[in-house]
């Protein structure tokens, strides 16, 4: 399995977003060998090499967004062509856009 490693930027932002969601019950935990964004025992988000993969639902709105997003790709943690997806990850450059989808997905959960 491929270890992608965060950078000190990526690993920041996603810090700030952990926090920025944390009043609605998400804490920080572990999933996939990575740290995640947790409701209960359910990951929402978590780390993916220079981005964070959000779990959206492939029917979703939010899903097609997140994927018209430049760099944004279909989640695969194993790197064996083997996708999650209702996941997308969404790089760096676009984490502007990460609260609104923690938003989306933690939505996506409770429906």
């Amino acid at each position: 399995m491929e270890k992608l490693v965060p950078s000190a930027a990526v690993a920041e932002a996603f810090e700030s977003l952990a926090a920025d969601v944390a009043g609605a019950g998400v804490t920080v935990g572990k999933m996939f060998g990575t740290t995640s964004l947790m409701v209960g025992s359910k990951a929402v988000g978590c780390l993916h090499g220079d981005g964070v993969a959000f779990k959206l639902g492939r029917e979703s709105a939010a899903h097609a967004e997140a994927l018209a997003l430049p760099g944004a790709e279909l989640f695969d943690p194993s790197g064996m062509g083997r996708p999650f997806r209702d996941w997308v990850v969404v790089p760096l450059a676009s984490a502007a856009q990460w609260p609104q989808l923690a938003d989306s997905a933690l939505a996506a959960l409770k429906s």
